[in-house]
């Protein structure tokens, strides 16, 4: 991934305010809540609610969707240094699935 959309996808995770790591439930979640914090019919008051607010949250959304699955991935790039074996790897991402994981 280029350092660019590396930059997209970190600036949508600290508008949606979420962690490191994030499923995909968590992603959704996080842009309903932020939607209805700043949509200007549901925002408490509305002079402090930005006309472009609802649009920045949905496209850090979009972002999100397209760089996310149902698993757990990092949201930010990993250390080249720091190489893993492809078992670690799987377990990792994929670890706390049913299906996938060790039961």
């Amino acid at each position: 991934m280029k350092r660019s959309e590396w930059e997209k996808v970190a600036a949508a995770a600290k508008l949606l305010q979420l962690e490191e790591t994030a499923t995909l439930k968590q992603i959704k979640s996080a842009f309903r809540r932020m939607c209805k914090k700043h949509h200007p019919d549901l925002a408490a008051h509305q002079d402090e609610v930005e006309s472009m607010a609802v649009q920045e949250i949905h496209e850090a959304y979009e972002v999100l969707l397209q760089y996310c699955k149902d698993f757990r991935f990092p949201l930010k790039p990993q250390d080249s240094d720091q190489s893993m074996e492809a078992e670690d790897w799987w377990m990792d991402r994929f670890g706390q699935d049913p299906l996938w994981g060790k039961n």
